[in-house]
């Protein structure tokens, strides 16, 4: 089997004296946080700095067209990375949070109005729901929940009869961050058109672990971050249907979002520059390129094979540890990488500090998902989340430190 570890340089520095700080050995398995880094993002994003840094979109000339270019041809591979039609329809933004905000106050504000419906899953990390919380409120329309089964299912017929005339807006995630559920977008996308209702979905989960085609998904809007798919922090993306960006207002204003200016106003710029006002990150861009290529020469086939295999093995092994409960779906193949689970009588901060004094970094807490959690009545958790460069030593060193856990908190064997 590939070791891919070797592309990734923080991996690669295990036990070397730079990295004495974080502990001579240790397991990266946070990878629903943050994504490692392979050294092709480093150098394409170094390489801008070094090479090409101007400001996009600015200059007429060479180092300042060369600039543009590293965006626009980011910006293409994006749109054959999820399949849409146009790269007109691919705004860069921060992150997946960013994202959905601009949704939310460009078109949210001004398609939904007192008596209206919003329309969001139980399961949606805390940046898919706030905003939408925030809309409501301003205008007056009425926030409601797409309720899960305890495994982390939806019933569609349900979903179907909330789903009404007065629906404006879907929000859901394609696959759920806490408990690595995909959701049925394409047909919840369906049932939201049948209703004129659009329908916003946060990508951030299922982009660096699956194929994604906004167009066979019918998504009015599809968010995610760089930094989840092996790419630099500070470089997000929102795809959304040429239409409707087009009748949306700006997000933000500022320099190059504008076409020209005068003292009573202004015409803005045509898509997407519209919606990116102020210098881009150009070296995220860049480096968001390079992430996407690196995906691609390895493949989701090969990359949805290890996951799974990983996680069965992590799932299983799991299961026949006493006092471990894992949240959401009864197989491993429910999970999409994401193991997030409790231990009887051991606070969730307990379990990953033991674990971190064991080398096995995980994360606990509420995961940004805190209606969820009180949904299905767990309170904090810990979680587990895996990525294609990991491996079975890492879930066996995982394993075996878990299944010291209440015994070291004092509970005996």
């Amino acid at each position: 089997m590939t070791d891919y570890r070797k592309d990734f340089p923080l991996l690669t520095s295990i036990g070397t004296p730079e990295n004495a700080s974080i502990g001579h050995d240790w397991v990266y398995i946070d990878n629903a946080a943050t994504s490692q880094r392979p050294q092709c993002v480093i150098d394409a994003e170094t390489d801008f700095y070094k090479k090409h840094n101007a400001n996009p979109l600015r200059g007429n000339y060479p180092l300042s067209m060369e600039a543009t270019d590293l965006c626009e041809n980011a910006r293409k591979a994006v749109r054959d990375f999820i399949g849409a039609k146009s790269a007109r329809e691919i705004i860069f933004t921060r992150n997946t949070t960013e994202s959905i905000n601009l949704v939310a106050y460009s078109y949210g504000l001004n398609h939904v109005e007192a008596g209206d419906e919003i329309l969001v899953s139980i399961m949606e990390h805390h940046s898919n729901l706030l905003p939408w919380q925030m809309v409501a409120r301003q205008t007056g329309a009425t926030l409601r929940f797409m309720e899960c089964r305890p495994d982390g299912s939806l019933d569609l017929d349900e979903v179907r009869q909330q789903i009404t005339e007065k629906t404006k807006i879907v929000a859901i995630a394609q696959v759920s961050n806490v408990l690595g559920r995909e959701n049925p977008v394409k047909e919840i996308a369906t049932m939201a058109h049948e209703k004129n209702a659009v329908i916003v979905v946060d990508g951030a989960q299922s982009t660096p672990h699956m194929a994604v085609n906004v167009q066979d998904l019918d998504a009015d809007f599809f968010a995610f971050s760089g930094h989840k798919l092996f790419g630099p922090m500070g470089i997000g993306v929102l795809y959304g249907k040429k239409k409707l960006l087009k009748a949306m207002p700006p997000f933000l204003s500022g320099g190059e979002m504008i076409d020209s200016v005068t003292r009573e106003g202004a015409k803005y710029a045509e898509l997407p520059h519209k919606f990116e006002a102020g210098t881009v990150n150009a070296a995220g861009a860049a480096g968001l390129h390079a992430a996407i290529e690196y995906i691609n020469s390895i493949g989701f086939e090969v990359i949805e094979a290890r996951e799974a295999a990983l996680t069965k093995l992590a799932f299983d092994a799991m299961q026949n540890i006493p006092g471990v409960h894992i949240i959401g779906g009864k197989t491993a193949e429910e999970h999409k990488g994401i193991l997030t689970f409790t231990v009887e009588g051991v606070h969730p901060h307990d379990i990953a500090a033991i674990l971190d004094a064991d080398g096995v970094n995980i994360r606990a807490g509420n995961h940004c998902a805190q209606p969820l959690l009180d949904h299905l009545c767990t309170g904090a958790t810990a979680r587990a989340s895996l990525a294609f460069y990991n491996s079975a030593a890492d879930v066996e060193r995982f394993i075996n430190s878990l299944s010291t856990i209440r015994e070291r908190m004092g509970y005996g064997r």
